[in-house]
């Protein structure tokens, strides 16, 4: 009885443990693609009309993208690339009419997961996203 319980509650320790890892690697993996969708979002938008409507520098995009990154408690050096690549005038929709171009932002972060009671010590998982956004004209 007691090696049977042993065995059931290191099973169920391990299925609890293993969901809560998935949870934060969802969480992770939402931040980093919320992160880029606000940099494109930054990219696409000129400044103000009494400015030039100057779009933002590549540097500006990318201090937005760290901002949203730090705010979830997620270290922007460990982006890769880094500095993160700001695509513009991507064609979004190549073949339609008219032809429509965008921003494109694209980078991986990795993350640990740790698994106890099995094989899965700590393994770095590379969570990648790709956000592209249409300007306007």
């Amino acid at each position: 009885m007691l090696l049977e319980g042993a065995l059931v509650v290191s099973l169920l320790l391990t299925l609890l443990i293993g969901i809560f890892w998935l949870g934060r690697g969802y969480n992770t993996y939402q931040t980093i693609t919320r992160a880029a969708r606000e940099g494109a979002r930054f990219a696409i938008a000129p400044t103000c009309a009494t400015c030039g409507n100057a779009y933002p520098t590549d540097a500006e995009i990318q201090a937005r993208i760290d901002s949203a990154l730090v705010a979830s408690a997620l270290d922007p050096s460990q982006t890769s690339p880094n500095p993160i690549p700001i695509q513009r005038g991507v064609v979004l929709n190549p073949g339609s009419i008219p032809q429509e171009t965008g921003v494109v932002i694209a980078f991986s972060y990795p993350f640990e997961i740790f698994l106890p009671f099995t094989s899965v010590g700590l393994s770095t998982l590379t969570l990648t996203t790709s956000v592209q956004m249409r300007e306007e004209k």
